[in-house]
């Protein structure tokens, strides 16, 4: 989740990683240090996520084992409820205004959530629970997937170039695709091909990273052929899921979230603008919200464009990431140019995912607050 503060230069707060649904960013105590240095708050808020969830899930988050935690239905809703604690803490013990200071939010894949939960278009409650419904979901259409397929293994993979072979590399990895798609038969990863044997760009996270989600053995047959006939070898690391997020194997996730979303109140507008992963723009109304979310079950997550119209057509200098893990911040960081504090430019991209990030982030806005 991502935010702008509205005191004069523009500035943008996000709370997740790049991984995807964030599930390399959990961890087991990740808000016990948040709930040692601010019990007032966090206690009543953990207590009530466990009651919106019906389960303990704070226990699960503070002693583990790590491997239940790390599974996506229990992952998804830690992260989402650490990052809104997070800004629970902002706003209850250094009186951050989020109405007044924030311009516009957005998070990326898990992350969509937690902004629409700071921006008011969902309450807390509702959007707690429709991502762990969501996950659930979505554990079955891997697991199904994998039933198909003999068990097949699924995943997602990310993809390192230089930025000016970023373009070069899209269009050998489509120029693939649609070549595997007509003729058929093994390789075939492409769009034409049964949802279980697809290969997707899942994520575009900045100019030089792209995350492929789908068969594990078609991705990795992908990554030959770009190395013997399309001229690339891109550095490429396996994220630690057994899901294939945003590919047409979650397409029973976006029914499922359509239906959700039309019984689920929205509130639009909400108390800023929230840019939309599908769209890589503000959604403009409660339809469109509704539709886009359930879309992105399926669709490419446009983080690297979000930033870019944030950054290039509205001008925003302040970014500050709210969550787990600071890889988003890494992220928006090189693609602005900044890290931390720039004061010639009026601006910095700071990370909150400890109480000691606290202090930096808050003098950080305060001091280039009208600078630049």
């Amino acid at each position: 989740m991502k935010t702008q503060d509205k005191s004069g230069t523009k500035s943008l707060c996000t709370a997740d990683d790049i991984s995807d649904t964030s599930q390399g960013v959990q961890r087991v105590g990740m808000a016990g240090p948040w709930l040692e240095a601010f019990p007032k708050t966090c206690r009543p808020f953990l207590d009530e996520m466990d009651h919106v969830l019906g389960f303990p899930l704070s226990k699960l988050i503070s002693e583990g084992p790590n491997a239940t935690l790390t599974a996506t239905p229990n992952a998804q809703p830690a992260i989402m409820g650490t990052s809104i604690m997070i800004l629970r803490v902002l706003e209850q013990e250094f009186g951050f205004d989020t109405s007044a200071r924030v311009h516009v939010c957005l998070g990326h894949s898990l992350g969509e959530f937690a902004a629409l939960v700071a921006g008011g278009c969902l309450t807390y409650e509702d959007g707690q629970r429709m991502v762990r419904m969501r996950a659930e979901e979505m554990a079955k259409c891997s697991a199904a997937a994998r039933e198909k397929s003999d068990g097949a293994e699924y995943g997602m993979v990310a993809l390192v170039c230089e930025p000016d072979r970023l373009s070069s590399l899209m269009d050998a990895i489509n120029e693939f695709l649609g070549y595997a798609a007509s003729e058929g038969g093994k390789n075939d990863s492409g769009n034409h091909a049964p949802p279980i044997d697809q290969v997707l760009v899942a994520n575009v996270n900045s100019k030089n990273q792209i995350v492929l989600s789908g068969n594990i053995e078609r991705i990795n047959n992908l990554l030959v052929q770009l190395r013997q006939f399309g001229g690339h070898d891109p550095r490429h690391v396996r994220l630690a899921t057994d899901s294939p997020f945003h590919s047409p194997i979650m397409a029973p996730a976006l029914t499922f979230m359509r239906d959700l979303l039309e019984q689920t109140t929205i509130t639009f507008p909400g108390k800023f603008p929230i840019v939309s992963n599908v769209s890589a723009r503000p959604f403009v109304d409660a339809a469109n919200l509704r539709e886009l979310l359930s879309r992105q079950c399926v669709d490419t997550v446009r983080w690297w464009d979000s930033i870019r119209y944030l950054d290039q057509e509205q001008g925003v200098r302040r970014w500050v990431g709210i969550g787990p893990g600071k890889v988003g911040r890494n992220l928006v960081g090189k693609e602005v140019g900044m890290r931390g504090a720039d004061h010639v430019r009026g601006g910095g991209v700071w990370g909150l995912s400890s109480p000691n990030d606290i202090d930096e982030v808050l003098r950080g806005l305060e001091e280039t607050e009208g600078v630049g």
